[in-house]
């Protein structure tokens, strides 16, 4: 594929439009990604009922209601909508949203930034020393299949992952921000056929099974990550050694 098809079709651009909804259903287990930026009126989705949802703020202070409840939100902090929970209405901030299939309904849950499990991976003389914060997780809120956190680089850092990895029974999506002007190169096909994507602030890339994904900043950034597919399990993974990689 040239840099212009792998872009068209692993690249997603212009999530976030000011006063919209920006919904892009994928064939990855189902995966809906989203942004949605409320101006002065408040804006309303309205999931399938067969979705769950996680919402997370990646603005300033902001109010997301869903069914007879309010929740405020601070920037960082996430939102699970279980499925068949009816509209969902957000006002103020901006917003990124990941969808799935549900074969249940779970209990709508906020989870703070401060409430959030955070690991630390990584080194600083691999330039990767970096922080994961998962939210919508085994131990954190219950779910059918979707999972749902941040990666944070510390300063001086800039690989998201090192090694690389696929994920051999789930499909992924990063949701890069906090970038400015700067940019990500994202590595992704396969270990022996890599093929890279460059992403600017605020844009998503779609990761297949077969794919691996891994990338490098040309400064420290921040990404949403979520996944759908076969489990929860945030270890399993399948990693691909250096050596493999061409």
């Amino acid at each position: 594929m040239s840099a212009a098809e792998l872009r068209e079709a692993f690249l997603v651009p212009r999530l976030l439009e000011p006063g919209k909804i920006h919904l892009v259903q994928t064939d990855l287990d189902g995966l809906v990604v989203g942004g949605v930026m409320p101006l002065d009126e408040p804006l309303l989705l309205a999931p399938g009922a067969e979705l769950e949802t996680g919402i997370l703020n990646i603005g300033g202070p902001g109010q997301v209601t869903s069914g007879a409840k309010t929740f405020a939100l601070d920037r960082l902090d996430c939102l699970y909508v279980g499925s068949g929970g009816g509209p969902v209405r957000f006002e103020g901030s901006a917003w990124c949203l990941l969808s799935c299939p549900a074969h249940a309904r779970r209990p709508t849950r906020k989870v703070s930034r401060q409430e959030a499990e955070v690991a630390e991976f990584g080194s600083a003389a691999q330039c990767s020393k970096r922080r994961v914060i998962k939210y919508i997780h085994g131990g954190g809120a219950p779910s059918c299949q979707l999972m749902m956190g941040v990666t944070e680089m510390e300063d001086g850092n800039v690989w998201n992952t090192m090694p690389p990895h696929t994920h051999s029974r789930r499909s992924e999506i990063y949701f890069y921000f906090d970038l400015g002007d700067q940019i990500v190169i994202h590595l992704m096909g396969l270990p022996d056929r890599t093929r890279h994507l460059i992403v600017r602030d605020r844009e998503a890339v779609l990761s297949p099974r077969w794919s691996i994904h891994t990338g490098a900043g040309t400064n420290a950034y921040r990404f949403i990550w979520g996944m759908a597919g076969e489990n929860r399990d945030f270890a399993d993974i399948d990693p691909v050694g250096l050596s493999s990689l061409k």
